[in-house]
């Protein structure tokens, strides 16, 4: 199993969500996040005053799947993220050793 972590723009949940809705993925956590990567943030003009943005507002996506489904989630997210701008986000895929539903105690892949 694995655990895929994606850190978009938040104008990209929308179509990343749909896409990976129909490739089978039925289940997700999405966070709201900032951060800065290679960018540093960026400075924006407010009433003829310049502010320093340090943290850029990004949307962290979280997706646990099978081993045979990740490289299609993974590739999935990519095309759908990706603008061809900076700051288009990472995305990393975390091994598991064991995933549990709380509520009826399934493991491993029945749980997911």
């Amino acid at each position: 199993m694995k655990k895929i972590e994606a850190i978009i723009k938040p104008f990209k949940l929308d179509e990343v969500k749909d896409a990976l809705n129909e490739i089978g993925v039925h289940g997700m956590t999405v966070t709201e996040v900032k951060g800065f990567g290679r960018q540093k943030g960026h400075v924006e003009l407010y009433r003829g005053a310049e502010y320093d943005i340090a943290f850029i507002p990004k949307v962290k996506l979280e997706v646990v799947v099978t081993d045979a489904l990740a490289e299609k989630v993974v590739a999935t997210i990519e095309a759908k993220a990706k603008t061809g701008k900076i700051g288009d986000g990472k995305i990393f895929v975390l091994s598991l050793e064991e995933v549990i539903r709380i509520r009826t105690g399934e493991r491993g892949e029945a749980a997911i």
